[in-house]
């Protein structure tokens, strides 16, 4: 997510919290020293082939609705494709550097094929010509009565003549098995918490796209739910504020650490993370800071 996020009291000359997003509240979540290396750090990452794919399939989605219902047709959507990857080139050249060493464009082509065929996927799932999206890649921002801020990005808004309302993520991986669903629907319960303290509407569904199987997930929230996310994400941005002032970030080795750019700075792989660039409060530092945390907030 496009956000920078402040805990209050936290002082420093470094990047200090604002607000708190889906992504990078499941970055704490997983690892509060990777939280702290995107967030606090904010230590560049080398870009993926799978998340600049995303990237794109998501600009060819979203660009379709220009055009006339009736044109928005496989074809033309594959034709998209092209000058979507063109236009994200043009606005972050370093992209490029993940073909740079591709004789003849052999591995660009098949990656922009894979790009296509998720994208012709989509219309086995939804069909573009019977919707009239109120909103796409709609920023939203809500401040709790707590003053914390809570920040996103949704794919897509529908609204019903009726007036309930449907947000719509498109996912271009696989649907995680059930047992393993709730982190998805976490983001989706985010942002339509975010929607109803601005609109004080509770969206009707919540709905995921997940053009890698060919799945849809769809999930009806109550406010009682939205109460409940709100309760975990207070909970895990006071443990976000202690382990801020503390300077006590501590890694949490999973299976995902194979994917982590941040392996050579990071104590469980021998490495040293660079010096905190926010002073620290003793009195946090003497309550534990990350420890404070107990069990984990969601």
């Amino acid at each position: 997510m496009r956000t920078s996020e402040q805990v209050p009291g936290a002082r420093g000359a470094g990047a200090v919290p604002m607000s708190l997003s889906p992504s990078r509240a499941s970055d704490f979540m997983q690892c509060p020293l990777l939280y702290r290396f995107r967030v606090i750090d904010r230590l560049p990452e080398k870009p993926s082939e799978a998340a600049t794919r995303g990237t794109l399939v998501h600009a060819v989605l979203e660009r379709l609705f220009d055009a006339p219902a009736a044109e928005r047709t496989p074809p033309r959507a594959k034709s998209l494709v092209p000058g979507q990857w063109d236009r994200l080139l043009e606005g972050r050249p370093e992209l490029g550097g993940l073909f740079a060493e591709d004789e003849g464009g052999v591995r660009l082509a098949r990656w922009l094929g894979e790009a296509e065929a998720l994208v012709e996927r989509w219309f086995s799932l939804e069909d573009p010509t019977r919707l009239e999206p109120a909103e796409r890649e709609m920023f939203v921002e809500a401040e709790l009565d707590s003053g914390l801020r809570l920040r996103g990005v949704i794919d897509r808004v529908d609204v019903a003549p009726t007036g309930e309302v449907r947000i719509v993520d498109y996912k271009t991986g696989k649907a995680p098995r059930p047992e393993y669903s709730e982190g998805a629907l976490f983001q989706m319960k985010f942002y339509a918490l975010v929607i109803w303290r601005l609109k004080k509407v509770v969206p009707r569904r919540l709905q995921l796209v997940y053009l890698g199987s060919g799945d849809v997930v769809t999930y009806d929230p109550v406010p009682s739910d939205l109460e409940r996310v709100e309760r975990k994400l207070l909970a895990l941005w006071e443990a976000i504020r202690l382990a801020t002032e503390s300077g006590d970030w501590r890694p949490r080795p999973t299976k995902l650490c194979g994917w982590c750019d941040h392996q050579a700075l990071c104590p469980e792989f021998g490495g040293t993370p660079p010096v905190y660039p926010l002073s620290v409060s003793p009195a946090a530092s003497a309550e534990g800071g990350q420890g404070r945390m107990g069990s984990d907030p969601m």
